[in-house]
Protein backbone atom coordinates (compact mmCIF):
# COMPACT_ATOMS: atom_id res chain seq x y z
CA UNK A 1 0.00 0.00 0.00
CA UNK A 2 2.87 2.35 0.85
CA UNK A 3 4.43 1.70 -2.56
CA UNK A 4 1.12 2.45 -4.33
CA UNK A 5 0.86 5.84 -2.58
CA UNK A 6 4.43 6.68 -3.51
CA UNK A 7 3.90 5.90 -7.21
CA UNK A 8 0.52 7.62 -7.40
CA UNK A 9 1.97 10.75 -5.75
CA UNK A 10 4.96 10.65 -8.08
CA UNK A 11 2.64 10.33 -11.09
CA UNK A 12 0.58 13.30 -9.94
CA UNK A 13 3.71 15.44 -9.46
CA UNK A 14 4.98 14.49 -12.94
CA UNK A 15 1.61 15.36 -14.52
CA UNK A 16 1.60 18.77 -12.84
CA UNK A 17 5.18 19.44 -13.89
CA UNK A 18 4.36 18.51 -17.49
CA UNK A 19 1.35 20.86 -17.45
CA UNK A 20 3.48 23.81 -16.33
CA UNK A 21 6.14 23.04 -18.94
CA UNK A 22 3.75 22.55 -21.88
CA UNK A 23 1.74 25.77 -21.33
CA UNK A 24 4.69 28.10 -22.09
CA UNK A 25 5.54 26.06 -25.18
CA UNK A 26 2.04 26.52 -26.57
CA UNK A 27 2.34 30.29 -26.03
CA UNK A 28 5.24 30.22 -28.49
CA UNK A 29 2.91 28.91 -31.21
CA UNK A 30 1.50 32.41 -31.70
CA UNK A 31 1.76 33.68 -35.27
CA UNK A 32 4.48 36.26 -35.83
CA UNK A 33 4.67 39.20 -35.72
CA UNK A 34 2.48 40.33 -32.81
CA UNK A 35 2.29 43.21 -30.35
CA UNK A 36 3.32 43.10 -26.71
CA UNK A 37 4.26 45.72 -24.14
CA UNK A 38 7.02 46.07 -21.58
CA UNK A 39 5.92 44.51 -18.29
CA UNK A 40 8.26 46.45 -16.00
CA UNK A 41 9.63 49.96 -15.55
CA UNK A 42 13.13 48.72 -16.49
CA UNK A 43 13.66 46.15 -19.28
CA UNK A 44 17.01 45.16 -20.81
CA UNK A 45 17.40 44.57 -24.56
CA UNK A 46 20.27 42.25 -25.44
CA UNK A 47 22.35 41.42 -28.52
CA UNK A 48 21.30 37.75 -28.41
CA UNK A 49 18.75 35.42 -26.81
CA UNK A 50 20.48 34.77 -23.49
CA UNK A 51 21.45 36.61 -20.31
CA UNK A 52 25.05 35.91 -21.37
CA UNK A 53 24.78 38.45 -24.20
CA UNK A 54 25.55 42.11 -23.50
CA UNK A 55 22.78 44.64 -22.90
CA UNK A 56 22.47 47.07 -25.83
CA UNK A 57 19.58 49.17 -24.56
CA UNK A 58 17.69 49.68 -21.30
CA UNK A 59 14.02 50.68 -21.60
CA UNK A 60 12.58 52.73 -18.76
CA UNK A 61 8.96 52.84 -19.97
CA UNK A 62 6.56 50.29 -18.50
CA UNK A 63 3.72 49.59 -20.95
CA UNK A 64 5.65 50.72 -24.03
CA UNK A 65 4.58 48.69 -27.07
CA UNK A 66 7.02 46.48 -28.95
CA UNK A 67 6.58 44.30 -32.00
CA UNK A 68 7.63 40.66 -31.44
CA UNK A 69 9.22 39.46 -34.68
CA UNK A 70 10.95 36.23 -33.63
CA UNK A 71 10.78 33.64 -30.84
CA UNK A 72 13.60 31.56 -29.41
CA UNK A 73 12.96 29.51 -26.27
CA UNK A 74 12.32 32.02 -23.44
CA UNK A 75 13.40 35.03 -25.51
CA UNK A 76 11.72 37.36 -27.99
CA UNK A 77 13.33 39.42 -30.74
CA UNK A 78 11.46 42.72 -30.50
CA UNK A 79 11.38 45.91 -32.50
CA UNK A 80 10.60 49.31 -31.01
CA UNK A 81 9.00 52.38 -32.60
CA UNK A 82 12.39 53.58 -33.90
CA UNK A 83 13.13 50.26 -35.64
CA UNK A 84 15.71 49.13 -33.07
CA UNK A 85 15.75 45.35 -32.67
CA UNK A 86 17.10 43.20 -29.86
CA UNK A 87 16.31 40.29 -27.58
CA UNK A 88 14.16 40.56 -24.46
CA UNK A 89 13.33 37.77 -22.00
CA UNK A 90 9.71 36.71 -22.52
CA UNK A 91 9.06 37.20 -18.79
CA UNK A 92 9.69 40.93 -19.33
CA UNK A 93 6.82 41.23 -21.82
CA UNK A 94 3.10 41.64 -21.23
CA UNK A 95 0.67 40.36 -23.90
CA UNK A 96 -1.55 43.40 -23.30
CA UNK A 97 -1.46 45.89 -26.18
CA UNK A 98 -0.07 49.31 -25.66
CA UNK A 99 0.30 52.36 -27.84
CA UNK A 100 2.85 55.13 -28.14
CA UNK A 101 1.83 58.59 -29.28
CA UNK A 102 3.92 59.50 -32.34
CA UNK A 103 4.12 62.33 -34.84
CA UNK A 104 4.67 66.05 -34.55
CA UNK A 105 2.77 68.20 -32.10
CA UNK A 106 0.08 67.28 -29.62
CA UNK A 107 -2.35 64.45 -30.41
CA UNK A 108 -5.99 65.22 -29.70
CA UNK A 109 -7.75 62.75 -27.42
CA UNK A 110 -11.45 62.92 -28.25
CA UNK A 111 -14.66 61.86 -26.54
CA UNK A 112 -15.75 59.70 -29.50
CA UNK A 113 -14.01 58.17 -32.56
CA UNK A 114 -14.63 61.15 -34.83
CA UNK A 115 -12.93 64.41 -35.80
CA UNK A 116 -16.24 66.10 -34.96
CA UNK A 117 -16.17 64.81 -31.35
CA UNK A 118 -15.14 67.07 -28.48
CA UNK A 119 -11.44 67.20 -27.60
CA UNK A 120 -11.04 65.95 -24.02
CA UNK A 121 -7.32 66.75 -23.80
CA UNK A 122 -4.10 66.54 -25.81
CA UNK A 123 -1.22 64.07 -25.45
CA UNK A 124 2.43 64.73 -26.26
CA UNK A 125 4.46 62.47 -28.56
CA UNK A 126 6.08 59.76 -26.44
CA UNK A 127 3.10 59.23 -24.13
CA UNK A 128 2.44 55.54 -23.47
CA UNK A 129 -1.18 54.37 -23.62
CA UNK A 130 -3.14 51.21 -22.98
CA UNK A 131 -5.05 50.26 -26.13
CA UNK A 132 -8.64 49.22 -25.55
CA UNK A 133 -9.89 48.80 -29.13
CA UNK A 134 -9.15 50.11 -32.61
CA UNK A 135 -11.67 50.56 -35.41
CA UNK A 136 -12.08 52.66 -38.52
CA UNK A 137 -8.92 54.69 -38.01
CA UNK A 138 -9.44 55.39 -34.30
CA UNK A 139 -8.19 53.71 -31.12
CA UNK A 140 -9.74 53.86 -27.69
CA UNK A 141 -6.98 54.53 -25.19
CA UNK A 142 -6.44 54.69 -21.46
CA UNK A 143 -3.72 57.11 -20.38
CA UNK A 144 -3.17 56.94 -16.62
CA UNK A 145 -6.86 56.24 -16.04
CA UNK A 146 -8.15 58.86 -18.48
CA UNK A 147 -10.02 57.36 -21.43
CA UNK A 148 -10.62 58.72 -24.91
CA UNK A 149 -10.08 58.18 -28.63
CA UNK A 150 -6.94 59.00 -30.68
CA UNK A 151 -6.45 58.76 -34.41
CA UNK A 152 -4.74 55.42 -35.14
CA UNK A 153 -2.26 57.30 -37.36
CA UNK A 154 -0.91 58.98 -34.20
CA UNK A 155 -0.29 55.69 -32.35
CA UNK A 156 2.57 53.27 -32.85
CA UNK A 157 1.17 49.86 -31.97
CA UNK A 158 -2.27 50.38 -33.49
CA UNK A 159 -1.73 48.32 -36.67
CA UNK A 160 -3.29 44.86 -36.78
CA UNK A 161 -0.62 42.15 -37.01
CA UNK A 162 -1.05 38.46 -37.97
CA UNK A 163 -0.37 37.22 -34.41
CA UNK A 164 -2.77 39.58 -32.65
CA UNK A 165 -5.68 37.86 -30.98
Amino acid sequence: MQRFRFFSTLGLVLMLAATFMIAPLSAQDRTLPYWASLRYEKVNMRVGPSAEYPVTWVYLRQGMPVKVVRVREGWRLVEDHEGTQGWVASSQLDPARGGLVIGAGLAEVRAEPSTAAAVKWRAEPGVVTKLKACRTGWCEVDIAGRKGWISAARLWGSDTLPGDE
